[in-house]
C-alpha cells in the first residue's frame, strides 16, 4: 500500500547453500525439511546511508527449484547491521510483510531502533524475498498497471465491471506470458527455503526472526517446516493461517470500513479544525459525496475514486495519516480545493515502480500460494455482500486481487501451522489492526504451544512494535535480550494500552519523524 524504500545496494553474488526439497507442487502442509548442505560465507560490503551508516550488503544464490538444487539459480539480496556486543545471539531475520515487501532497509530500521544494547547483540539481517526488489530476477508483470485514471471498483454496471475484470486478466495474462518459468517458484514455501539457504550462508545453526504482517505467515511457515532451527520468534500484526488468502481479504473489508469510520469520528470530534461536521455519519456521508463527485471529474485527471481509495486507505494502516487525509477532505469538500488531495495522493496513494514489483510479487505468491475461486460469480456474490455492510474498501480489494481468479500456474495446498516444537515465541497484535484483524493473532497463539500475546488495546496500527509504543517494546526488548515472555491467565498474556490517536496540528513535519512514520513506509504491500 505505501511505498517501500529502495535498495540500498547492488550487492555481488556468493554462492549459498544448495537445499533438496520436496517439489514445488506437493503438499505444503505435509512437507518435512530437508538436509542442508553448508554454504560459503556471504561476501559484506559498506552499503549505509545517512540513517543507517553501519549497513552491510551482500547475496546469496539459491536454486530457482529446491528439489533441483543443480538446477537453475537466483539471486537473494541481503543487508545487515553485524553485532558489537561480546555477547553475540545470532543472526536475526527481519521481513517487513506483503509478499513483495523489500527487506533492505528494514536491517537498519530495526537495529537502530531497539534497544542499543540488545541491537549489539544479533547480526540484523535484512533480505527482498525470491523476485523483490534487488534481488534477482525481479517482478514486474504490467508496468503502469496502476496508472490514474482506472475505472470506478465499484462495478454499478456492467461496463465498469468488464473494465475491471479485463484490468485482472489482462494482468495475470501479463505474468504468465512475462515469467512462465518462475510463477511456479514464487510462493511462501520456496521463501522459506530461501530463509533457510540464508540461514546455512551465514553459517548459523538456529536463527531468530521478526516478522511483520505477511512476515508473520513466513515465519510460522518456516518454524513449521524447520522447527529445531529456530532460536526465538517475533510475530507483529498477524496473518491468519485459517482464511489464507480469499477468506482473510473479504474479513479485510470489514475491519477496513470499521477503522474508516475510526478515522471518520476523529475528523468529527476534530470539527473546529475540519469544519466538516461534528456528527460521524454525516461526515461519512461527505466522504462518499466526495467519492461521487471524483468518480465524476477527477482531480486534475488523476484523483478519481479508485484513487481516492487509494490515498485513503493507508489510513487504516496507521493514524500518523490521518491529519493529512483529512485536511485534504476538508479542502475539496468545504472550498472545492484539488491540491491537498492531490498532495495526499502523490505523497500516499499513487504507486511507482517498486510498487509494481512489490504487486506483481504480491499476486505470484498469494495466487500460487492456496486455490482461488476461478468462477467469477462467486466473486460477485461474495463482495457484493460484504459491500453491503462495509462499503469502503470491498471492491478496491477484490480487484487488487482479482488475477487470483485468471492465474496461470496451479496452487499448492495451505499450511497447517500448528506447533509444538517451538521455543516460547512472542506475538503482538493490536486489537483494531485492520490488515490483519485481532482474531488471526490470537489464532496463531494457540496454534504456537507455548507462545505469549501481547495485545495493544484498542490500537488500529497496522506494526505494532518498534512504532513508539514504550510497553509494547519493553516486552519485544526483554524477549531478545533474554528469552523472557509475559505469562497471563486470559487469552492475552500482556496488554498495553494504544498511543494516543495524532492531534489534527501535528502535520507532516511532527508524523514524518516519528517511529511509526518511518516503520510504516517500510512495511510492505496489503497483506
Amino acid at each position: 500500500m505505501k511505498k517501500r524504500a529502495a535498495a540500498l545496494c547492488g550487492a555481488a553474488a556468493v554462492v549459498a547453500g544448495m537445499i533438496t526439497s520436496i517439489p514445488a507442487d506437493a503438499s505444503a502442509g505435509s512437507a518435512t525439511a530437508p538436509l542442508t548442505v553448508r554454504a560459503a560465507k556471504p561476501t559484506w560490503k559498506k552499503c549505509g546511508t545517512s540513517s543507517y551508516p553501519a549497513l552491510q550488503c551482500a547475496s546469496v544464490k539459491v536454486p530457482l527449484d529446491h528439489s533441483k538444487p543443480d538446477g537453475r539459480l537466483i539471486t537473494l539480496a541481503l543487508s545487515r547491521v553485524p553485532h558489537t556486543a561480546k555477547t553475540y545471539q545470532g543472526p536475526l531475520l527481519v521481513n517487513p510483510g506483503g509478499p513483495g515487501g523489500s527487506g533492505i532497509t528494514m536491517a537498519g530500521f530495526v537495529a537502530s531502533t531497539l534497544p542499543k544494547s540488545v541491537a549489539a547483540q544479533y547480526d540484523v539481517v535484512g533480505f527482498d524475498p525470491r523476485g523483490v526488489g534487488a534481488s534477482r530476477p525481479a517482478l514486474d508483470c504490467r508496468p503502469g498497471h496502476f496508472a490514474p485514471v482506472r475505472p470506478d471498483t465499484v462495478p454499478s454496471t456492467p461496463a465498469i465491471e468488464k473494465a475491471n475484470l479485463d484490468r485482472a486478466r489482462s494482468f495475470a495474462k501479463a505474468c504468465g506470458e512475462k515469467y512462465a518459468s518462475l510463477l511456479p517458484y514464487i510462493d511462501t514455501i520456496s521463501a522459506v527455503r530461501d530463509m533457510d539457504s540464508i540461514r546455512a550462508a551465514l553459517g548459523a545453526k538456529k536463527i531468530n526472526y521478526f516478522g511483520y504482517s505477511y512476515g508473520t505467515y513466513l515465519g510460522a511457515v518456516y518454524a513449521k517446516l524447520y522447527p529445531q532451527r529456530v532460536r526465538r520468534l517475533v510475530l507483529d500484526s498477524v496473518v491468519d493461517p485459517s482464511g489464507v488468502w480469499y477468506e482473510d481479504n473479504i474479513g479485510q473489508d470489514y475491519a477496513f470500513n470499521d477503522r474508516h469510520r475510526a478515522f471518520l469520528a476523529w475528523v468529527a470530534k476534530h470539527d473546529a479544525t475540519y469544519r466538516l461536521g461534528t456528527d460521524p455519519a454525516a461526515v461519512e456521508a461527505k466522504w462518499y459525496a466526495m467519492r461521487r463527485a471524483l468518480a465524476e471529474k477527477p482531480a486534475d485527471k488523476k484523483v478519481g475514486a479508485s484513487e481516492l481509495e487509494d490515498t485513503f486507505i493507508p489510513g487504516g494502516y496507521y493514524n500518523g495519516y490521518w491529519p493529512r487525509l483529512a485536511e485534504a477532505f476538508a479542502a475539496y469538500t468545504n472550498k472545492k480545493e484539488t491540491t491537498p488531495l492531490l498532495a495526499a495522493y502523490k505523497k500516499i496513494g499513487a504507486k511507482d515502480a517498486s510498487d509494481g514489483n512489490g504487486y506483481s510479487i504480491y499476486t505470484a505468491v498469494q495466487c500460487r500460494d492456496v486455490s482461488w475461486p476461478r468462477d467469477w460469480n462467486q466473486w460477485r456474490r461474495d463482495n457484493w455482500a460484504a459491500y453491503g455492510k462495509a462499503p469502503f474498501m470491498v471492491w478496491n480489494n477484490a480487484w487488487y486481487n482479482a488475477p487470483c481468479a485468471f492465474w496461470p500456474t496451479s496452487a499448492l495446498r495451505p499450511v497447517d501451522i500448528s506447533n509444538t516444537a517451538l521455543p516460547p515465541t512472542l506475538v503482538f497484535q493490536a486489537t483494531d489492526d485492520a490488515a490483519t484483524p485481532y482474531q488471526g493473532g490470537v489464532t496463531v497463539h494457540h496454534q504456537l504451544l507455548g507462545s505469549s500475546l501481547v495485545v495493544e488495546q484498542g490500537g488500529g496500527n497496522h506494526g505494532i512494535t518498534l512504532s513508539g509504543n514504550a510497553c509494547l517494546d519493553k516486552y519485544l526488548a526483554a524477549y531478545l535480550s533474554d528469552g523472557k515472555v509475559p505469562h497471563g491467565s486470559g487469552e492475552a498474556d500482556a496488554v498495553c494500552e494504544k498511543l494516543p490517536d495524532p492531534e489534527p496540528l501535528n502535520t507532516r513535519a511532527v508524523s514524518a519523524t516519528s517511529q511509526g512514520a518511518t516503520l510504516h513506509g517500510l512495511l510492505g504491500p496489503r497483506g
